[in-house]
């Protein structure tokens, strides 16, 4: 992996990616691109990992794409727009590649979320920040459309289509209390804990069955999009059948009985 990226393995089952380029709050370049595809596709087929969770080195989560030194492979503004498109889809794909993973991610929000970076926050599964994060789209500000990177669909899914509305037509910063209430994170830790809290969490979750915890995460996924409560309610029986005739539910069980 490239130094751009840190890969970590903290405790059993749990995978800590960390973005390193703290001096440019790790905004994403074409090294870091490549080594977070990388790693998601290294993931996607590792059975030892069970969670993976992702947060940025020093002060900073994320600031979004590096505009001012991606890497060659950025096309002027002025390219023809096939080439422009290539691009977009390439920055498209780390998102839906963070969230095709079938083990649970958790966001470790440390500082700032921007663009790119809130792309991968909403692509997680779940998000915890500190109490000096921010969050924010600023690419309206700078004459481009505040949709980009799966926003459009996974904003509104989490703090409800108003909300989503008015942060992404204002490109405003929005502060890790807003967050909170509006639904975007689930908890707020002071800044010196929040990785250790994170990787508790990541631990309690790991403990637990791998099978379950995909099959959880992939139905929850799927039923945002149920067209109705009784498709949503048929993945979950078929889901609930096929877990219940696992080892892994088996030794969950006996593991119950012996509290």
């Amino acid at each position: 992996m490239p130094d751009s990226l840190v890969v970590e393995r903290p405790a059993d089952g749990v995978v800590l990616l960390r973005l390193n380029r703290p001096e440019r709050l790790n905004a994403i370049d074409e090294t870091l691109l490549g080594g977070l595809l990388a790693a998601f596709s290294e993931l996607a087929g590792d059975r030892s990992a069970r969670v993976v969770v992702l947060t940025g080195a020093g002060r900073g989560f994320c600031s979004g794409l590096d505009m001012r030194s991606f890497g060659p492979s950025m096309p002027a503004a002025d390219e023809p727009p096939l080439e422009l498109l290539r691009f977009q889809e390439l920055m498209a794909s780390l998102p839906l590649a963070l969230r095709a993973l079938p083990q649970p991610v958790v966001a470790v929000v440390n500082g700032p979320a921007y663009g790119g970076g809130l792309s991968l926050c909403l692509s997680s599964d779940l998000r915890l920040c500190s109490d000096s994060a921010v969050f924010g789209n600023g690419a309206i500000g700078i004459g481009l459309s505040g949709a980009e990177m799966g926003m459009s669909y996974l904003l509104p899914r989490a703090v409800g289509a108003a909300v989503a509305a008015e942060w992404m037509l204002t490109g405003r910063a929005v502060p890790a209390r807003e967050a909170l209430e509006r639904g975007l994170v689930s908890e707020v830790v002071e800044g010196d804990r929040l990785l250790e809290r994170a990787l508790e969490l990541a631990g309690s979750l790991a403990a637990g069955s791998p099978l379950a915890l995909q099959m959880t995460k992939a139905a929850l996924q799927a039923n945002l999009d149920a067209p109705s409560l009784e498709v949503a309610m048929e993945l979950e029986n078929r889901n609930q059948v096929i877990a219940h005739g696992s080892e892994e539910a088996a030794a969950a069980r006996r593991r119950w009985d012996d509290r």
